[in-house]
């Protein structure tokens, strides 16, 4: 047996060890998971900064060494991930009444859990605490294929949620690591349909592509995020303004990050005035339409067929549209179904952007770095699927579960 074929098939039977639990077991062992992590958080950096002196020695992107960075902070975080999601509802063993049929046979439905999940990922390693809890109280097996750049560092976190397993006498097998980034390990990965139910990428457009191509498991899409905000005719300037540094300037390498400016014309001499001190100030580079690169020193001026990059830095795209439609339009054509916002005081036309736009997350006056999990309630986020089957938006418990038909009758047979 290979090396794959007995991870995913023990992450299977282990699977099926965690379906016995109850919510408060569940709960507990989280918690154990969530002290560990403070607990050896010197030991996970030490590994963490073994990655990032290889990253630097590979000249690894910006954007990819901010995405690979633990501190402090970061662990902090991942630890209170964990404790959110133990406050959560357990979606599993949920009912629902559906119906009872005229020959008196009563249907309802209850929330099971998919049974393994395949996460495929690049230099996340915050991926590894937030896919193993997340999974572990949905009463999902997870395995963790992380990429070369954050390989010690997914082994460290895992390492650590691996012994409150053993002291709990549960299988570590339930959070399991692919200890070889190898690319055919990999493809093997990808035709375990028989101990593998799910698989989730996250990373660049290019892993993403490569995961659907290849796999013979379902896979939940994640790509990439080129989120707007638009401008509206009756926004306030003000709020706008803050809008864009925070989602285009606060961290740039992730994707919820604001790679677009759409600006309605109504404002545009205004807004942009406002745009091109305070982006100057922050260093971000502008490319823009003929229309809006006049307010900017230094502007590329793309092409209509230009925008919809996804720039990961301080860079941002900026267009000027005639009217409420042309925004819709500029968003549908580059949008990535990710996050889109909209500032305006006008409560029809917050209305129709939501109700119009095709994303996974659609905000009114307020921040797309808000197009998270952790920000949204669920505690930590396993991906944020842009396709749409069976999730949108970014994914918690409830996304980790689907349901089964209960039926009951009295001895009602089929005539």
């Amino acid at each position: 047996m290979s090396l794959i074929t007995d991870i995913s098939r023990q992450a299977a039977k282990a699977a099926h060890q965690l379906a016995l639990l109850d919510t408060e077991t569940k709960n507990q062992v989280l918690l154990d998971m969530a002290a560990a992590l403070r607990q050896q958080k010197a030991f996970i950096i030490k590994e963490n900064e073994s990655d990032l002196a290889a990253a630097r020695d590979n000249n690894l992107a910006a954007a990819m060494i901010d995405r690979l960075t633990l501190n402090d902070e970061r662990i902090e975080a991942m630890a209170e991930g964990i404790e959110v999601i133990v406050s959560l509802d357990d979606p599993v063993g949920q009912l629902r009444d559906i119906t009872e049929r005229p020959n008196g046979i009563k249907i309802r439905k209850m929330r099971v859990p998919l049974g393994v999940v395949c996460m495929i990922y690049e230099a996340r390693p915050n991926v590894t605490a937030d896919a193993g809890a997340l999974c572990f109280k949905s009463g999902n097996g997870v395995i963790l294929r992380g990429g070369k750049e954050a390989l010690k560092s997914s082994q460290a976190i895992a390492s650590v949620m691996h012994q409150v397993l053993e002291q709990h006498n549960l299988p570590a097998a339930l959070i399991s690591v692919i200890p070889d980034p190898d690319r055919g390990l990999l493809m093997e990965l990808m035709q375990q349909r028989d101990s593998i139910d799910l698989i989730i990428p996250r990373g660049g457009e290019g892993l993403i592509n490569f995961v659907t191509d290849n796999s013979t498991i379902p896979v939940i899409q994640h790509f990439k995020g080129v989120c707007h905000l638009y401008v509206d005719k009756d926004a306030d300037l003000e709020v706008a303004i803050n809008l864009l540094l925070n989602g285009k300037t606060q961290r740039t390498g992730v994707c919820n990050a604001l790679e677009g400016l759409v600006v309605h014309q109504d404002v545009a001499d205004e807004f942009l005035n406002l745009c091109a001190v305070v982006l100057r100030q922050e260093g971000v580079k502008i490319n823009a339409d003929s229309q809006a690169a006049q307010y900017f020193d230094d502007a590329t001026v793309l092409a209509p067929e230009e925008f919809g990059e996804e720039y990961l830095d301080l860079e941002i795209a900026i267009r000027v549209v005639p009217d409420f439609a042309g925004a819709i339009e500029h968003i549908a054509q580059f949008g990535s179904n990710h996050t889109e916002v909209i500032c305006t005081k006008n409560q029809a036309a917050a209305e129709l952007f939501q109700r119009s736009v095709d994303a996974s997350v659609v905000m009114v006056n307020t921040s797309s770095r808000f197009s998270d999990g952790s920000q949204l309630g669920l505690g930590a986020e396993i991906g944020i699927a842009t396709s749409k089957l069976h999730a949108y938006g970014p994914m918690g418990l409830e996304s980790l579960t689907t349901e089964k038909y209960l039926v009951n009758g009295v001895g009602q047979i089929r005539e």
